[in-house]
């Protein structure tokens, strides 16, 4: 079993930044791929952004450009980095991580955008 700890999340002014991480009970290593995904309040969850094992990055229309997804290896962590932030950006955003046994999300953090 694996468990992800998103954090990181809180309030923002449209415009401003944010970074989150989340933390894993194991290696990246063993992770074929990791990414971001998020849900705004009466809608389905949408993938955000992705990372493959190779280091290779997608992302979303809605945020290429403005959002960043990395690795360390070393504290075992993923992060995003959110930049000029929208208000259509407010949701919660999750983690998940995809390997040879399964996946694995964790429990999610709010990020809301508003003045």
């Amino acid at each position: 079993q694996v468990q992800l700890v998103e954090s990181g999340g809180g309030l923002v002014q449209p415009g401003g930044s944010l970074r989150l991480s989340c933390a894993a009970s194991r290696s990246i290593f063993s992770f074929n791929v990791m990414g971001w995904y998020r849900q705004a309040p009466g809608k389905e969850r949408e993938w955000v952004a992705s990372i493959m094992s190779g280091g290779s990055t997608n992302y979303a229309d809605s945020v290429k450009g403005r959002f960043t997804i990395s690795t360390d290896n070393a504290k075992r962590t993923l992060y995003l980095q959110m930049n000029s932030l929208k208000p259509e950006d407010t949701a919660v955003y999750y983690c998940k991580a995809v390997g040879s046994y399964g996946g694995s999300w964790g429990q999610g953090t709010q990020v809301t955008v508003s003045s």
